[in-house]
């Protein structure tokens, strides 16, 4: 019984944690990719509201038909109108629609009590991300003011303002807050595998000994890492696949906010990150235990 006791324990001498590693680079890089999603996701519901900040431009009321159709084209051709599937994101509004609208709204018809409709023919123009700044949108405001049939030009200033201060403040949070969970990451999966390599530091003794080279130590051990690092990636893109897949069929119009390209480019990304960061994790650590002496190994 002693000897076999003996011979486990000697089997058990170097053996590599290849599960505990593979496990703790699935759950670093779900972390991480967790995060990644929810960027994306955000970045898209950015894009949304930015593609739905409106330029109200009213008419004149003896503005014709021949001049309606004038302003649409100019309108149409200037670079600040957002073009989508290349078509420009123009809404024309007649006096008689608005009138309904505000009917359906307020319950209350401006034709009863003021025997005539008091509103105006209007377009409404969606505007490019790039010129929703508080600049271009006042330079774009008195531009069209000097069109020919052009009344007013209105937007809701304070909304844009406010949408455009609060992105950007939740953009810098999110490059801050991903740049820790990145290096978070690195120095869990870096840890994991040397303490994993913890085992294996008196086999890298054994083969020096023998004469075998660093080079030719090193490699079994680096392939076996970049493995265990896509083999992580593969595993935790999967499960944020299956997350995913969860929650756009349990929550409503989260859908809306999907962009499969760049979900395929983060899961990618998670494979290359784990390959990448288990290369470099386990060469530090060859080359630690490389070094040491014997003193230093016990």
């Amino acid at each position: 019984m002693a000897t076999i006791r003996k011979y486990k324990k000697k089997k058990k001498l170097g053996n590599y944690p290849y599960a505990s590693v593979v496990f703790s680079i699935t759950l670093a890089l779900f972390v991480i990719g967790l995060f990644g999603m929810l960027v994306l996701h955000a970045n898209k519901l950015k894009d949304l509201i930015k593609e739905n900040v409106e330029v109200q431009v009213y008419l004149n009321k003896f503005t014709t038909e021949n001049g309606k159709i004038k302003i649409n084209k100019t309108l149409s051709a200037k670079e600040y109108t957002y073009n989508k599937d290349g078509m420009a994101q123009i809404q024309f509004i007649s006096k008689e629609d608005a009138v309904k609208q505000f009917t359906s709204r307020t319950g209350e018809d401006p034709l009863d009590f003021l025997g005539e409709n008091p509103l105006l023919d209007a377009f409404i123009l969606k505007i490019k991300p790039e010129f929703q700044d508080a600049d271009n949108l006042k330079r774009i405001k008195a531009e069209i003011e000097t069109m020919n049939g052009v009344f007013e030009v209105s937007y809701l200033e304070s909304l844009v303002t406010a949408i455009n201060e609060n992105l950007n403040r939740i953009g810098i949070i999110l490059i801050a807050f991903s740049i820790i969970l990145l290096i978070a990451v690195a120095m869990l999966i870096n840890n994991t595998i040397r303490l994993a390599l913890f085992s294996q530091r008196f086999l890298i003794r054994s083969m020096q000994l023998v004469g075998a080279r660093a080079g030719f130590i090193q490699r079994p051990f680096l392939i076996r890492s970049i493995f265990h690092g896509l083999l992580g990636g593969i595993l935790a893109a999967g499960l944020l696949a299956l997350l995913l897949q969860y929650a756009y069929q349990n929550v409503q119009d989260l859908s809306l906010l999907r962009d499969d390209e760049k979900l395929m480019v983060l899961f990618g990304s998670l494979t290359i990150i784990g390959a990448m960061i288990g290369l470099i994790s386990t060469f530090r650590a060859m080359k630690k235990y490389l070094k040491m002496s014997l003193d230093d190994l016990y």
